[in-house]
């Protein structure tokens, strides 16, 4: 580590090129002097991150250097509305979290594996139902000037649109919450069920069949539905009916 040559700040020298440590300086300036929307978002999401907070990871230790890892295992609670309409983690349940944070010449690689309890209701019958998730996952967090260093665009769009996919460091820390989020609402099932062959609801009553395997309903066919009517109204003609005339010979 040297001594910058304006305002004695500290600077390291990382793959040939001099890094000065982003505290207290203006964010990387694209041409023309003004940081991207992306990045000033990117910034002011990162500028509250709290290492206290248990989906924030500290990778100080792994100090820039290619190849260093670091294993981390921690159970967290579920941040709110991790899930779907109809499935997800209840928030506040206990997330396991298996890690492996890797440097790498852009930034640290993340691979790991969550392991979190899903409630939730069957779309067939409406019972509520438990079920595990298990779900790996892979994203790269970059340094803060990761997208500074030597990369050849063919116009600034081109720069925000790879912007838009990139995680950043920010004081060596990383925030898992958006990695784990996508990973588990894209690994929950849409169309949830207590069990592959639940027959759901009964279509007439609203009667859970799996209860009762042989509950029906006498059923009509509906182009017979007005002759049943009509059967039913001459035998209430035939009742009221004269009798024959050997009955009414015997009444004289």
């Amino acid at each position: 580590m040297r001594i910058g040559p304006s305002g004695g700040r500290p600077v390291s020298w990382l793959f040939g090129r001099a890094y000065v440590p982003r505290s207290g300086l203006p964010a990387v300036s694209r041409p023309g002097g003004s940081p991207s929307p992306q990045r000033r978002k990117q910034e002011a999401l990162n500028a509250r991150l709290d290492p206290r907070n248990p989906l924030v990871f500290d990778t100080r230790e792994l100090g820039r250097r290619p190849g260093a890892l670091k294993r981390v295992s921690r159970s967290v609670p579920a941040p709110q509305d991790l899930g779907i309409e109809v499935i997800g983690v209840a928030e506040g349940a206990a997330v396991e979290l298996d890690l492996r944070l890797e440097s790498v010449m852009e930034g640290v690689l993340v691979t790991g594996t969550a392991r979190a309890p899903l409630t939730g209701e069957c779309v067939r019958c409406l019972e509520p139902l438990e079920q595990e998730l298990d779900v790996d996952f892979q994203e790269m967090y970059s340094y803060p000037d990761a997208d500074a260093r030597g990369r050849i665009v063919a116009a600034d769009d081109d720069v925000e649109d790879d912007e838009e996919d990139m995680l950043f460091l920010e004081d060596d820390l990383l925030d898992l919450e958006p990695v784990l989020r996508d990973a588990v609402v894209l690994a929950l099932p849409l169309q949830p069920v207590c069990q592959d062959d639940c027959p759901g609801l009964c279509s007439e009553c609203g009667a859970r069949l799996a209860d009762d395997p042989d509950h029906h309903h006498e059923t009509v066919d509906i182009r017979w539905a007005a002759l049943q009517g009509l059967s039913g109204d001459t035998a209430g003609e035939m009742d009221n009916a004269p009798r024959a005339n050997g009955d009414d010979s015997q009444e004289k």
